[in-house]
C-alpha cells in the first residue's frame, strides 16, 4: 500500500515592522498570497533585534509602511533580504544607499498617490485664497452677527503657479491648475520635453514669475531646504506657498519668518520638517492652513497601495519585473 507524506510548503516570509494602514482598515485577508507569507515582527514580544536575528535567514524581502524605517543595520540583520516594498511614493525612511549597496531591489507606490495629493494640493490653495478655513472658523467662534465684514478672499483663475517637482503628482496638479485657467510652469531637475509649460532651471526665478509656489518634489539631498529665504522673498508679499512634498524642502523656520513679517501672503502646509511638532507661530495665522500630513490618505488610496505591494512581492517571488521599481523622480 502507498504511503503518502504531507510536507508543509515553506513560503517565503515577508518582514513586517508595523501593520499596515490597508490591514488594519479593510482586514489582512484581501492581502495574503500563495507565494509568500507575513512575518510580524510587531506581534513578537521579543525586542526587534533579537526577532530579526531569530529570522535572520528566512526573511526575504520587506514590506515597508512609512512609520517604520529599514535602516542599515535592519538589513545587516536579515542578510537574506533581496527586496524592500514601501507603501509610500517617497523612500525617506529607507537607507536607499545600502539597498542599492547590498543589492536590494525597491519598488515604492507608484502613482497610486498622486491624483489624491493632487486634489489636496488644489484644496489647500483654494482653500488659502479663498480663506475657507477662516471663514468657518468665523461663523463657529458667532463673529458673523457681530462683524458681518470678513476678509475677502483672492481669485485663483489667472493665478501664474509656478510647480516646483513635475513629477506624477505635480503632473496631476498642473492639470487641475489648467482646468482653473491658472497659468502654470515649473522647476524640476530637467526639462521636460514632453510638456509646454515654461521652465524655470532656478527655483527662485520661478518663484519671482510666479503668484504661487506648490512643492510637490522629492525630499533629497539637493532639495533639503530649496525653499529658503531668497526663494520666498521672490514670491513675494501677496505670493502662496502649498507643500504637499516634505517639510524639509522649506527651511520652515525662514518661512516661519517670513509670514510673522508678512513677507510672504499664505501658506497651505501638509508637512512640515519636525513632524508631529508644527510652529506653534503658525496657529494663530489666518492666511496659513495646516494639516496632519495627510495629503496621501483616502480609504480608496489605501486600499490600492496594499494591493500593489503585494502585486510586486508576486512579481518579485515569480521572478518576474516589479510594477513600480523606485526611481529617484521629481
Amino acid at each position: 500500500m502507498a504511503t503518502h507524506h504531507h510536507f508543509a510548503v515553506q513560503f517565503p516570509q515577508v518582514l513586517l515592522l508595523r501593520k499596515p494602514s490597508g490591514f488594519a482598515m479593510f482586514g489582512e485577508q484581501f492581502f495574503t498570497s500563495n507565494k509568500f507569507q507575513y512575518l510580524k515582527a510587531y506581534e513578537s514580544a521579543l525586542p526587534l533585534h533579537e526577532f530579526l536575528t531569530l529570522h535572520a535567514h528566512s526573511v526575504k524581502a520587506i514590506f515597508s509602511s512609512a512609520g517604520a524605517p529599514v535602516t542599515a543595520e535592519i538589513l545587516r540583520l536579515l542578510p537574506e533580504v533581496r527586496l524592500v516594498v514601501a507603501t509610500s511614493a517617497g523612500l525617506n525612511h529607507i537607507d536607499v544607499v545600502e539597498c542599492r549597496r547590498r543589492g536590494v531591489a525597491l519598488a515604492n507606490a507608484g502613482n497610486v498617490f498622486s491624483e489624491d495629493v493632487a486634489d489636496y494640493a488644489l484644496g489647500l490653495l483654494i482653500d488659502v485664497l479663498r480663506k475657507l478655513s477662516a471663514a468657518d472658523r468665523f461663523v463657529r467662534q458667532g463673529f458673523w452677527p457681530i462683524n458681518a465684514e470678513f476678509p475677502l478672499g483672492s481669485k485663483l483663475g489667472g493665478k501664474r503657479v509656478g510647480i516646483v517637482g513635475l513629477g506624477s503628482i505635480g503632473s496631476e496638479v498642473a492639470k487641475r491648475l489648467e482646468a482653473f485657467g491658472c497659468c502654470v510652469s515649473y522647476n524640476s531637475r530637467n526639462k521636460k520635453p514632453s510638456v509646454t509649460y515654461p521652465f524655470y532651471p532656478d527655483v527662485c526665478e520661478l518663484a519671482a514669475n510666479s503668484d504661487v509656489l506648490i512643492i510637490c518634489c522629492a525630499l533629497t539631498d539637493q532639495t533639503h531646504h530649496l525653499i529658503n529665504k531668497q526663494v520666498l522673498l521672490a514670491l513675494g508679499k501677496k505670493g502662496v506657498i502649498i507643500n504637499v512634498g516634505r517639510g524639509a524642502i522649506i527651511d520652515e523656520k525662514e518661512m516661519v519668518g517670513c509670514l510673522l513679517r508678512g513677507e510672504i501672503g499664505g501658506a497651505g502646509l501638509d508637512v512640515f520638517e519636525n513632524e508631529p511638532d508644527v510652529p506653534k507661530q503658525l496657529f494663530a495665522l489666518d492666511n496659513v492652513v495646516l494639516s496632519p500630513h495627510s495629503a496621501v490618505f483616502t480609504p480608496e488610496s489605501f486600499k490600492d497601495v496594499c494591493e500593489l505591494a503585494v502585486a510586486n512581492l508576486e512579481a518579485f517571488f515569480s521572478n518576474k519585473p516589479l510594477l513600480t521599481p523606485f526611481a529617484a523622480d521629481d
